[in-house]
């Protein structure tokens, strides 16, 4: 199912934040609780959480997929753990399959990090977990579950987006945070700022009080030349559509029109022919993002049909340093280790 976070939700506290603050309150209050008193089951293999404070769009499918990357040149055999979200899948936990299942069964993130590693989808992420283990996984990343609480996490790496930071600050629904940010930071072990800006200094700033490390990394286009000089109607059902727009525009692309949809969306098809007959009537190319092809490649015949057609936007994760994955991925071990002895 698609979603759409509230615009008011990023910006300064207004009315209908302090309205939904009672409520608010009592979802912070359940989330406190979870994370407190959560049964994480500790599995038998590192796990290293790339979660964020806030609701979707700060970027941390592509974080995950360098940082498999980072731990496959350290000789690792990395694995994903995955809710599946946009996705229809329950039960048991499954294997994507890149040939077979399709964004509307699994999800699409988890259809864009099988090109890179394994990844069991599961809403239990330890069973998950063990399933990876079996077939010879030796380091796990799960991509989003942070405030889940359902398995022990070596690393917990918070991303947060350096434009939008945690918005208006609310819980949800008066806001985007998940949890009470105190609690959050508590149980991080490091944060991650994506981007340029300056709205998530507060919160690095906090969690370096806390003596919490934090890093830097920002998404980069790739083949920008394939883009530049171009004028595009750009589409995307994601979490933060202007961060895709603004990456197209640092291609060189000039983004004449811009199509929002929500979080995850599955485009019907007459939409799409809005999207070809629009794109066409103002001599533009169609562009969209890598989540979003995700969802076209299993689509109806009107969506397979246009992603032959369109150009899709790919994105990468540039560290700052280059050696902070690496970093990330000892930390990640060493923090295994310590609590295998721990067990003995």
């Amino acid at each position: 199912m698609a979603s759409e976070a509230p615009p008011f939700w990023w910006e300064k506290p207004d009315w209908r934040a302090r309205l939904l603050y009672p409520v608010s309150a009592i979802y912070g209050a359940v989330a406190r609780r979870r994370l407190e008193r959560g049964r994480r089951e500790k599995v038998e293999c590192p796990v290293l959480c790339v979660g964020n404070l806030t609701v979707g769009g700060t970027g941390k499918t592509p974080v995950a997929i360098a940082l498999a990357k980072a731990a496959r040149k350290q000789g690792l055999k990395p694995g994903f753990l995955s809710r599946g979200h946009g996705g229809s899948f329950g039960g048991e936990p499954h294997r994507v399959d890149l040939h077979h299942d399709s964004a509307k069964h699994v999800g699409d993130e988890p259809l864009l990090l099988a090109e890179h590693a394994p990844v069991a989808v599961s809403p239990n992420r330890a069973a998950g977990a063990r399933m990876l283990i079996a077939e010879g996984c030796d380091f796990l990343i799960m991509d989003d579950g942070f405030q889940s609480a359902r398995i022990h996490i070596d690393y917990a790496l918070l991303v947060v987006d350096a434009r939008r930071g945690v918005g208006n600050g609310h819980i949800i629904p008066g806001g985007p945070v998940r949890a009470p940010i105190t609690d959050q930071l508590r149980l991080a072990n490091g944060l991650l700022k994506m981007g340029e800006g300056t709205a998530a200094d507060i919160i690095i700033r906090r969690a370096a009080r806390a003596g919490k490390p934090f890093f830097e990394a920002a998404l980069k286009p790739r083949r920008k030349s394939a883009f530049a000089g171009k004028r595009f109607l750009a589409f995307a059902g994601i979490g933060d559509p202007a961060k895709f727009y603004r990456s197209i525009s640092e291609t060189g692309g000039e983004v004449v029109i811009q199509r929002s949809f929500g979080d995850h969306h599955f485009y019907a098809d007459d939409e799409l022919g809005d999207l070809v007959k629009l794109a066409a009537a103002n001599n533009l190319h169609l562009v969209t993002t890598a989540k979003d092809a995700a969802r076209l490649r299993h689509g109806s015949h009107a969506a397979r049909t246009l992603l032959e057609s369109l150009m899709v936007l790919e994105v990468e994760t540039v560290f700052e340093p280059k050696s902070v994955p690496a970093r990330l991925i000892d930390d990640t071990l060493n923090a295994f280790r310590t609590r295998r002895i721990t067990e003995v």
